[in-house]
């Protein structure tokens, strides 16, 4: 009888033990999510911060080109909304629109040959599309992590513990059809 309760209380050590190790994972998993959006906040953080000098660069040449200035903008704030309230729906739309302005704006200074030789513009150009790339590196980071978390949540004996815990899944980031359609060139240069 003695044999069969170390037993039993081997097998009960090894249990919680495995389960311990699923919940430890899960959690990890949880953070891994959380620093991922982290930084895509900062990079947004960063572009939102740049984004008013560079159409405040673009306002001292471009007199007739205000409403294409005044979507960047508008685009820009409906990315700060989205981001600060975690609404990854809205923030994939006003991501859609403020690329899309920003692709305007660009293709717009094309016509104006003293801002595109101005050096402040091709800074803030060259810094925004350095930090467009970051974001397209991190989404696609934050997206593979919120698969991984969704999977294991999904998989058997993992989904035991994360109903117990109310482990939930996450939304991935995503942009609009609009951000994978080829971009109409001509069409920027007429608008």
């Amino acid at each position: 009888m003695t044999v069969f309760i170390f037993i039993l209380l081997g097998l009960v050590i090894l249990v919680a033990g495995y389960i311990i190790t699923l919940y430890n994972n899960l959690v990890a998993l949880k953070h891994r999510v959380s620093q991922a959006w982290s930084n895509i906040d900062i990079l947004l953080k960063q572009r939102h911060e740049e984004l008013p000098k560079l159409v405040a660069t673009c306002k001292e040449y471009m007199e007739y080109e205000q409403a294409t200035l005044e979507r960047v903008i508008s685009a820009r704030n409906m990315v700060s909304n989205a981001a600060s309230n975690n609404d990854l729906a809205a923030l994939g739309v006003a991501e859609t629109t403020l690329r899309k302005g920003l692709g305007q704006l660009f293709a717009l200074a094309e016509n104006y040959p003293d801002l595109k030789a101005n050096d402040s513009f091709r800074h803030l150009q060259a810094r925004i599309s350095d930090l467009e790339n970051g974001i397209a590196d991190r989404r696609e980071l934050y997206n593979d992590v919120v698969n991984q978390n969704n999977t294991r949540i999904e998989q058997f004996p993992d989904v035991l513990v994360a109903n117990f815990f109310k482990f939930g899944p996450k939304e991935l980031l995503e942009f609009s059809d609009e951000e994978t359609t080829d971009v109409d060139i001509k069409g920027l240069f007429h608008s």
